[in-house]
């Protein structure tokens, strides 16, 4: 089994910054993709960004210029730098991996609040 464990969340004023982390555990073998996910109350889950294997990004154009998301291999885990924060990222965080072997795990979220 793997578990994905996130923290950073917390409550921030509209243009500060955090930093989400989500780290793996268990029987991690070679992660593939890594990637956050939100989701808002009423709304669908939506991409935020994602990493692969390479090192090639992609980020959702809400967020772009804003957001930087990192990945350690040796740690298994997965950043999220956020800054310029606005009310409108306010949600539940999730972190997403993907092993090579096809197996996909999410992790269990952590709310981001974003006053104005």
């Amino acid at each position: 089994q793997v578990q994905l464990v996130e923290s950073g969340g917390g409550l921030v004023q509209a243009g500060g910054s955090l930093r989400l982390s989500c780290a793996a555990s268990g029987r991690v073998s070679s992660i593939n993709n890594m990637g956050w996910y939100r989701q808002a109350p009423g709304k669908q889950r939506e991409l935020v960004a994602i990493i692969t294997s390479g090192g090639i990004t992609n980020y959702a154009d809400s967020v772009k210029g804003r957001f930087t998301i990192s990945r350690d291999n040796a740690r298994n885990a997965v950043y999220l730098q956020m800054t310029s924060l606005k009310p409108e990222d306010t949600a539940v965080y999730f972190c997403r991996m993907r092993l090579v072997s096809g197996s996909d795990y999410w992790g269990q979220g952590t709310q981001v609040t974003v006053s104005s």
